[in-house]
């Protein structure tokens, strides 16, 4: 089968790689539509702790399939999502239904093969069935929308807050479409670029701006991944406020804070990891209900054959004033075409510094069954 693999850091290649080996407790799905973000250029470039990785990789932790065998609650030929979070289930973090901080890291798309490919091997356990009348690109977005749903309900939420979303991609988009759930009396994001205002205006702010507010906010959310960007966010804070912090600055990255400032202005500051088992349930209930419906989102679509161009348009190889927003992957094979034409100089911002493009078939890799990482470390939520 084909499958989009980075061999080791800066070594890609569409290659025919070995069908999955279903284990124990575990059921093969087809791949139909994946979505890619920000981390899997990382995990491309190898920017990502290698403690938290296992190359070679085939990429893919936000999609949606179609399942190849029954399983209790879903049959053969049923769309479904999968969790891409492998928690141990036994764990005093599970145990208490915090699974995004189990004790032992494992997931898919980073130590274990991911969805683009044509087919997976998933835990049986972690499958959702999709309504039928579900569409394939609002369920692609599950997996971003459960990061955001988690770090919106760890505290409850009172209605008519005003609200401000730091950041303009796809999580801070999602996290705009979501807190409206809230009845929040407005929202405004603070974006970078100007050429974002549109999608903002769909997934439902009150006001976009590319320059810092005069006002202060009851809620503010930090969804850009800059040191820049959190700094903003604190001053944006009214007293009693709370602060959410979505994004991942580089790792070892400070900001200056006046602690008195946090104690006087009586702030709730969170940081918020991935979801948990929960949390991914929740917003599944969502979008089977269509409550949530947040394939507007979706950009830039290509096909499995032409992922790096993907991968350009995640480097930013599109216009200033182009918007972007989701880029998915049909793997199916059915409906991908490249939304953004390859330009003169495509290839190389797609391989990024020093990456190698594979060319041909190569060699087949197998599904690596390597032990899980045990730490209290953890990776940042998707985006």
């Amino acid at each position: 089968m084909k499958a989009f693999v980075v061999e080791r850091p800066g070594r890609v290649a569409v290659l025919n790689v070995d069908e999955p080996v279903v284990g124990d407790s575990e059921v093969l799905v087809a791949s139909l539509v994946a979505g890619m973000c920000g981390t899997d250029v990382e995990l491309i470039d190898g920017s990502i702790d290698p403690a938290y990785v296992r190359y070679p990789l085939i990429l893919g932790h936000e999609w949606v399939g179609e399942l190849v065998d029954d399983i209790d609650g879903a049959i053969t030929g049923d769309r479904v999502v999968v969790e891409g979070v492998v928690a141990c289930g036994r764990c005093a973090e599970c145990v208490r239904g915090d699974t995004n901080r189990c004790h032992t890291y494992d997931e898919i798309g980073f130590t274990r093969p991911g969805a683009l490919a044509e087919r997976i091997a998933v835990p049986a356990n972690l499958v959702h069935r999709l309504a039928p009348m579900v569409d394939l690109d609002d369920a692609a977005l599950i997996e971003p929308m459960a990061v955001v749903w988690r770090a919106l309900t760890r505290i409850p939420l009172a209605k008519g807050l005003r609200v401000a979303v730091v950041g303009d991609g796809t999580i801070a988009m999602l996290a705009v479409h979501l807190v409206r759930l809230f009845e929040p009396t407005s929202i405004v994001m603070v974006g970078r670029r100007h050429a974002q205002a549109a999608l903002a205006t769909r997934a439902g702010v009150s006001t976009f701006t590319t320059t810092t507010p005069s006002e202060s906010f009851d809620l503010v959310i930090e969804a850009a991944g800059n040191v820049a960007a959190v700094s903003s966010t604190l001053t944006l804070a009214a007293r009693g406020a709370m602060v959410i912090l979505l994004g991942l600055p580089v790792h070892g990255s400070t900001i200056a804070v006046a602690p008195d400032d946090l104690v006087n202005n009586d702030l709730i500051i969170q940081g918020s990891f991935s979801y948990s088992r929960a949390s991914w349930a929740q917003v599944v209930e969502r979008v089977n209900s269509r409550e949530l419906r947040p394939s507007f989102l979706i950009t830039h679509r290509f096909a499995l054959d032409r992922v790096l161009d993907a991968v350009t348009t995640l480097r930013g190889g599109h216009g200033d004033d182009e918007a972007r927003g989701k880029v998915v992957i049909d793997v199916e094979g059915g409906r991908g075409s490249a939304a953004t034409p390859p330009g003169e100089n495509h290839e190389a911002r797609a391989r990024g510094p020093g990456l190698v493009v594979r060319r041909g078939t190569g060699t087949a890799i197998r599904r690596r069954r390597d032990r899980p990482v045990d730490s209290d470390a953890r990776r940042a939520g998707s985006a």
